[in-house]
C-alpha cells in the first residue's frame, strides 16, 4: 500500500529493526492538539495578571465611566445644602422701627419680627425653608428631613448591596438606582408640602444609598489586585467633583424646585449616554455560573489592552483552581482546602467573642461614626457661616481632592495608624479654632477657612478608613465587620444635620470634640501596614 494513503502519524513502520517501536511511541494526536485538549483553570485575578493586563486602556475607560455615578450621588446628597438653606431677608419698613430692624439684622434672625415686617430677598421660592417657614421654632424640620435622607441611604445601601450580589448584578442595580434617583428627584420638585417632601427625600435616600456601592464594585472588580487599591481610593475624586459641579448648578438655578430637577436630569443622561458602555462585572458572571459571558468579557479586555488570551484557558472559582494551575490563587485555594468548615461557620458573633476583634470592631465602629459626623457636618454647616454659600461649597469640594492624593501617597510610607491619628487631629484642631472665633465681620472668613481645613483633614480620614477597616479583620468576617462600620458611618450622617441646625459655635464644638476623640481612639488600633490579611479567626488568633 502506498505511504501517501496514510496520514504522517499513521504511517506503517519502516523495515528496520526499530520501526515498530518508533511507531508505538508516536502520539495519536499532534503535540499542539494534545496541548489544547487540556484546559487551564484560572481565577479572575490570575487571568488579569497573566493574560489580560491589570489596568490597561479597557479598565481605565471602564473605571472612569462607572465612577461618574459617584458625581450623581453627590448631586442627590448635597443638593440639600442649597435647597434647604435659609436665604437672605430684609425689612419691608412696614410696622417696624429702624432700631428693631437693625437689631434683628445684627442678630442674624427674623424670629423677633412680626409677620409682614420683613421678606425674603430671593423670594419664597428660593428654598424650602423660605417657602414653608422652616425657621425659628420650625428650624428643626430642616435637620429632620436631612436626617431622614441619610436614614434612607442606610436602608438602601443594605438592600442594593444584597441585590447587586444576587440576581440584579452590579450593572442592573446601578441601572435601577439611577432610574429611581431621577424619578424621585424630579417628583421632589413637585412636593406640595413639607411632609410629602420628607417622604420623597427618604425614597431618594433609599436609591442614593446604592449608587456609590454599585459604582465602586463595578469600577474596581475588573482591575488587577496590585492596582485595585489605588483605583478604589481614586473613586472619591468623582464624588468631590460632583459637589463642585453642583455648586455651579445651584448658582444657575436659584429656585429649589428647579434645582431638584436640574440635579436629577444627569441621572437620566447617565442612563442613556454612559451606562450602555459599561460592562457587567466578570466576577458576578462567574459566581452566577455564567462562565461563557465571563470568558467573552475577559477576551474583550485582553484584546482592548493589546494582549492575547491563549486557547485552553478557562475561568474558575477560587476553590476550583489548584496550586499548579494558578500561582495567584494559592492563598485563597489553601483557605478553601484546609479551613473550609471554619471559614463558613464564622460570623459577627465570633468577632464579638474574640477579645482581639471585639476591641477592633468597637474602635472601628466608633471612629467611623465620629468621622461621619464631622465630614457631613462640616459639609452641611456652610449654611451657618454666612459667607458666599456657592463659593464655600466649591472650596470645600476642592479641599478634599489634595487630601485624597496626600493620603494615597503616604499610606504605604507612614502606615495606616499615624495617618488615621494625624488627619483626625488636624481636622479637630481647625474645628476647635472655628468654634472659638466670633461669627461676625471679618471673622466669618476665618471660620470659613477653618471649615475648609477641617474638611481637608477629615476627607483624608474618610478615604483611609475604608481600607484600614478591611485590613483589621480576617476574610471570613471582613464583610460583616465592614458592614457594621458602614452602618455606624450612616448613623453619624443622620446625626450631622441635627447638629448643624443648632448653628453658632456649638456645631463646630461638636465637630472638634468628635474629630479629636476619633484621633485618640485611633491610637489603640494596631498598625496593618505590611501585615498579612488573615483568612480566618483561628489564623489570626495563632499569630496576633
Amino acid at each position: 500500500m502506498s505511504a501517501a494513503l496514510y496520514p504522517s502519524s499513521l504511517q506503517p513502520p519502516h523495515s528496520d529493526g526499530h520501526g515498530a517501536a518508533d511507531h508505538l511511541r508516536q502520539p495519536l494526536l499532534p503535540p499542539a492538539a494534545a496541548a489544547v485538549s487540556k484546559s487551564e483553570k484560572i481565577c479572575i485575578d490570575g487571568i488579569l495578571q497573566k493574560h489580560c493586563g491589570e489596568f490597561g486602556p479597557w479598565q481605565l475607560r471602564h473605571f472612569v465611566l462607572a465612577s461618574i455615578a459617584w458625581a450623581l450621588e453627590a448631586f442627590h446628597t448635597m443638593v440639600m445644602i442649597f435647597a434647604d438653606r435659609e436665604p437672605g431677608w430684609r425689612c419691608t419698613g412696614a410696622g417696624v422701627g429702624a432700631m428693631g430692624c437693625d437689631a434683628a439684622m445684627a442678630a442674624g434672625g427674623v424670629c423677633d419680627l412680626r409677620p409682614g415686617t420683613w421678606e425674603w430677598t430671593e423670594g419664597a421660592w428660593s428654598s424650602t425653608a423660605a417657602e414653608w417657614g422652616l425657621v425659628c421654632g420650625e428650624k428643626y424640620k430642616v435637620g429632620l428631613v436631612q436626617a431622614l435622607f441619610f436614614g434612607g441611604c442606610m436602608i438602601g445601601a443594605g438592600t442594593f448591596g444584597h441585590l447587586s450580589d444576587s440576581f440584579l448584578g452590579r450593572k442592573g442595580s446601578l441601572t435601577v438606582v439611577c432610574i429611581l434617583n431621577a424619578t424621585f428627584g424630579c417628583l421632589t420638585a413637585l412636593s406640595p408640602n413639607y411632609w410629602i417632601y420628607c417622604l420623597l427625600r427618604i425614597l431618594t435616600g433609599f436609591s442614593t444609598g446604592g449608587v456609590g456601592l454599585c459604582a465602586f464594585v463595578l469600577a474596581t472588580e475588573p482591575i488587577g489586585p496590585s492596582k485595585r487599591g489605588a483605583a478604589g481610593m481614586s473613586t472619591f475624586y468623582f464624588f468631590s467633583c460632583g459637589i463642585a459641579i453642583l455648586s455651579g448648578i445651584a448658582y444657575m438655578f436659584r429656585s429649589w424646585r428647579a434645582l431638584y430637577v436640574a440635579s436629577s436630569i444627569p441621572s437620566l443622561l447617565f442612563l442613556v449616554l454612559v451606562l450602555p458602555f459599561i460592562s457587567e462585572s466578570p466576577r458576578w458572571y462567574l459566581v452566577r455560573g455564567k462562565v461563557n459571558e465571563a470568558m467573552r468579557l475577559m477576551g474583550i479586555i485582553a484584546k482592548s489592552n493589546k494582549k492575547q488570551l491563549p486557547d485552553g484557558v478557562m475561568l474558575a472559582l477560587d476553590e476550583e483552581v489548584s496550586d499548579s494551575d494558578e500561582e495567584g490563587c494559592k492563598e485563597s485555594v489553601k483557605k478553601e482546602e484546609t479551613d473550609d468548615k471554619e471559614a463558613i461557620s464564622e460570623s459577627l458573633i465570633d468577632v464579638v467573642r474574640s477579645p482581639i476583634t471585639r476591641t477592633r470592631l468597637f474602635l472601628a465602629v466608633v471612629i467611623n461614626f465620629l468621622c461621619s459626623v464631622v465630614y457631613y457636618g462640616i459639609s452641611l454647616n456652610v449654611v451657618n457661616i454666612r459667607t458666599n454659600l456657592y463659593l464655600n461649597v466649591l472650596l470645600n469640594a476642592v479641599a478634599e481632592m489634595p487630601a485624597f492624593t496626600i493620603t494615597a501617597l503616604l499610606i504605604d510610607r507612614f502606615g495606616r495608624k499615624p495617618l488615621a491619628v494625624g488627619t483626625q487631629m488636624f481636622s479637630g484642631l481647625f474645628c476647635l479654632v472655628g468654634a472659638l472665633v466670633p461669627l461676625h465681620g471679618a471673622w466669618k472668613v476665618v471660620r470659613m477657612a477653618c471649615g475648609v481645613l477641617g474638611i481637608f483633614g477629615m476627607a483624608g480620614t474618610y478615604n483611609l478608613l475604608f481600607i484600614y477597616t478591611t485590613e483589621l479583620f480576617p476574610t471570613a468576617v471582613r464583610n460583616a465587620a465592614l458592614g457594621c462600620a458602614t452602618q455606624a458611618a450612616q448613623m453619624g450622617a443622620i446625626l450631622a444635620p441635627l447638629v448643624v441646625v443648632t448653628g453658632g459655635s456649638w456645631a463646630f464644638t461638636v465637630f472638634a470634640v468628635s474629630a479629636i476623640s476619633g484621633g485618640f481612639l485611633a491610637f489603640y488600633l494596631p498598625e496593618t501596614l505590611n501585615q498579612p490579611l488573615y483568612d480566618t479567626m483561628a489564623g489570626m488568633k495563632e499569630r496576633v
